[in-house]
């Protein structure tokens, strides 16, 4: 199975055809409503891109309980302040840049925190791991995120954003504020990296 997800995630063709559902970008449309007055555009907005909003942003803290405090304070920045969106990326590219600002405006102002309890951190693990399989829906998939949880956090989010949410180089880019030769030799080296967490578990098993 292992060997399998490696496979896939090797692939510069591959695409996900399940688990994360590939919709058409419809944000944009639902965005442009919900600037309109009608808040039901919000709502479908934070149904269609939370689960995997959050889950990018626990890349950047590790914490699944912080992560989901970061997607809602990004969808209540949104909601307040009405940003302008350019068509020029995805609405997802948009979002997700703003989500990354966000949690880079976190750890900035956080300072080291306290030691949780054993059994908080048991509560964070086990929240997590049934956020990747609702969101996720494919064993392969979660086998990947659980491996990729354990890389160099710019090998993580853009592996993240190319496989998982299926964001161009260029999107990815935008979102990371790198170019696209940089988003490039992340995803290689991502992948190289990837590829040896993968073998080194195979070989304990």
């Amino acid at each position: 199975m292992r060997v399998f997800a490696v496979k896939l995630v090797l692939c510069d063709e591959y695409i996900m055809e399940g688990g994360t559902e590939l919709f058409m970008d419809n944000g944009a449309s639902s965005y442009r409503r919900f600037l309109e007055g009608d808040n039901e555009g919000f709502v479908e907005i934070i149904r269609d891109y939370k689960d995997g909003l959050m889950l990018y942003l626990n890349g950047y803290v590790h914490d699944i309980h912080d992560a989901e405090d970061l997607m809602e304070d990004t969808f209540v920045k949104i909601y307040a302040k009405r940003p302008r969106y350019s068509q020029n990326y995805s609405f997802k590219t948009w979002l997700y840049t703003i989500g990354r600002n966000v949690a880079i405006d976190h750890l900035r102002r956080e300072k080291r925190r306290n030691a949780r309890s054993l059994e908080d951190m048991g509560d964070t693990v086990a929240d997590k791991v049934q956020l990747e399989q609702d969101y996720l829906k494919k064993e392969d998939d979660v086998i990947l995120i659980s491996a990729m949880d354990r890389m160099n956090s710019e090998y993580r989010q853009t592996l993240y954003l190319k496989y998982f949410e299926d964001l161009s180089n260029e999107e990815i880019g935008k979102v990371l504020g790198k170019t696209r030769r940089q988003v490039e030799n992340l995803l290689y080296r991502g992948k190289q990296a990837l590829k040896s967490i993968i073998e080194q578990e195979d070989n304990l098993r």
